[in-house]
């Protein structure tokens, strides 16, 4: 098991790609959250102000 976490002596090279991988995913998650929340927010105010005018 050890010799599978050390990676043959480049363990700090493949733990910190998968790493910054994950990280990146994480933040790609959220940003994609934060921009579907804005976007049916704008649907949902365009949709009553068209509610009004009528």
């Amino acid at each position: 098991m050890a010799a599978f976490l050390s990676m043959g002596g480049y363990a700090a090279y493949v733990w910190s790609s998968y790493a910054i991988t994950f990280g990146i995913m994480i933040l790609l998650y959220v940003h994609t959250k934060r921009q579907g929340e804005k976007h049916l927010r704008w649907l949902r105010r365009r949709i009553a102000s068209q509610e009004k005018q009528k």
